[in-house]
């Protein structure tokens, strides 16, 4: 007479099972926007080394000498950048020589 008698299976409930997958989903979810939020901090780092040398560069050709300050690249060059979340040391060592420039991001995010 067992044939007609059903025992219980031990799995895992139905609920059990869906909410583990949307940790899961969740969890990948977050680790996706954090890496692309890093790659794009990283990429504006690196626009603004450039934006920043190549209007160095630009004032020492049209004006024959390299700015003095950073100051001075915002004003007559048009350099715009986050000063919250970037820090620029801008070391002039001459009027004819091309001046350090260091850019260090200041501002973690949630995503760092």
């Amino acid at each position: 007479m067992k044939r007609f008698q059903t025992e219980k299976s031990r799995r895992f409930p139905s609920g059990v099972f869906s909410i583990l997958l949307f940790f899961c989903i969740l969890f990948v979810l977050y680790t996706a926007v954090q890496t692309f939020s890093r790659r794009s901090l990283e990429e504006q780092e690196q626009n603004l080394i450039q934006a920043l040398r190549q209007s160095t560069i630009q004032c020492y050709a049209t004006e024959g000498f390299y700015p003095e300050s950073i100051s001075y690249l915002e004003e007559y060059y048009g350099i715009q950048y986050d000063h919250n979340r970037f820090f620029v040391d801008y070391q002039p060592v001459g009027r004819n020589i091309m001046p350090e420039i260091t850019v260090i991001c200041k501002k973690e995010g949630w995503y760092r």
